[in-house]
């Protein structure tokens, strides 16, 4: 079961993670805030959020440091030393002060925050969600902007539909890791949010699967060259709920068996679900929430949202096979992430090996609480 050797020169390791939401409350405990006026239903003012957490686990520090909110994160990072780090940022980067009409949630964090992922050292960020376009096309303009200005690579948005399309890559000693990713109508994105030939906009999969598995095709094939690892980033589905779709385990099997794609990294759900190695191929449905600032709020206690994973696959560049992968779980509080106790992160083994049994997964306790992949 799992666990592939293979020469170390030709593996590379990458960090995954879920929704990486910065705006709202969290913005406002950071040095440069944007102006907390809320467009919801119950809440006015982001300001709300930090003292619903305070509530809930106590104060919170203010105009914290750039790399206060990875907290225990920073740790890990440092001893897994992966190649390149892979998020789903789920947050405008912007001032524009127009929300998208009808919306309703509106994340947003100050441009001068985009520090908070240099100081993690991000190199690629998805852009294909239901948050990238919350205040209109110019907060997309200029969240663009600014992460291009920081050097931090973006995919699945763009001035047109061919930007929004385009992959990136980053080079490796041999070789490159190619990111691209597309965002579903599944996961909430309104139809007007597409981008086209003359609007800026997210890059949408299309709703027949045979033309998403053309598409991502045709674009993986004007790059990849060997040694090239592909990630491709899916934000499809909803919320809650473990299930996962056959239509999903469908298009992610074509996507792995026609259009190279070594990875298929899917979000959208605030809670991990189940992970399924498919022809030695890694295909995670729903990496969960990551870091956010819904620590005191209510509401579906029973798929402990507070509780995150950091996930670290090592693939073999030769074919894109996974060789092994280790995770290791975290919790928030206090907008910040901590090792949880040893009670929670075996919770969470508990519950991916459950969701594993359908697709021959499961996961192995280890003294350092990270959990390793085991297939079949």
């Amino acid at each position: 079961m799992g666990q592939h050797n293979v020469s170390e020169t030709n593996s590379v390791k990458l960090f995954l993670c879920g929704d990486v939401m910065l705006g709202r409350g969290i913005d406002q405990i950071l040095p440069h805030s944007v102006n907390p006026k809320l467009y919801e239903s119950y809440v006015t003012d982001a300001r709300d959020y930090v003292r619903l957490a305070e509530i809930k686990n106590g104060p919170i520090p203010q105009l914290v440091s750039f790399s206060y909110i990875w907290g225990d994160a920073m740790e890990i990072w440092k001893k897994m030393a992966p190649s390149a780090k892979i998020i789903n940022l789920e947050t405008s980067v912007t001032t524009h002060n127009k929300p998208w009409a009808g919306k309703g949630i509106n994340y947003r964090m100050h441009p001068k925050n985009v520090e908070v992922l240099s100081a993690a050292n991000i190199n690629f960020c998805s852009l294909a969600n239901n948050h990238t376009l919350d205040w209109e096309r110019a907060g997309l303009l200029e969240t663009m902007n600014t992460l291009k200005k920081s050097g931090i690579l973006f995919v699945g948005a763009g001035i047109n539909d061919l930007e929004a399309a385009t992959p990136a890559s980053l080079p490796l000693q041999q070789g490159k890791i190619i990111v691209l990713a597309y965002a579903a109508k599944s996961s909430g994105i309104p139809k007007s949010w597409a981008a086209e030939e003359n609007s800026s906009g997210v890059n949408m999969l299309p709703e027949n699967d045979e033309m998403a598995v053309g598409l991502i095709k045709n674009e993986i094939s004007k790059i990849k060259k060997k040694n090239d690892v592909v990630v491709l980033s899916l934000h499809w589905g909803g919320n809650w709920g473990y299930d996962i779709p056959l239509k999903h385990q469908k298009l992610a099997h074509e996507i792995i068996d026609k259009a190279g794609v070594a990875i298929v990294h899917g979000h959208s759900s605030h809670h991990p679900k189940g992970i399924e190695v498919y022809h030695n191929k890694l295909i995670i449905y729903g990496a969960g929430d990551f870091i956010n600032d819904y620590e005191g709020i209510g509401g579906y206690e029973q798929f402990r949202g507070e509780l995150s994973l950091m996930y670290f696959p090592e693939v073999n560049q030769e074919n894109g096979e996974l060789i092994s992968m280790k995770i290791f779980p975290m919790e928030t509080k206090n907008f910040r992430l901590h090792h949880p106790s040893k009670s929670d992160a075996l919770w969470l083994k508990t519950i991916l090996n459950r969701e594993g049994i359908q697709f021959g997964t499961q996961f192995k306790w280890n003294e350092d609480h990270s959990l390793d992949l085991e297939w079949k």
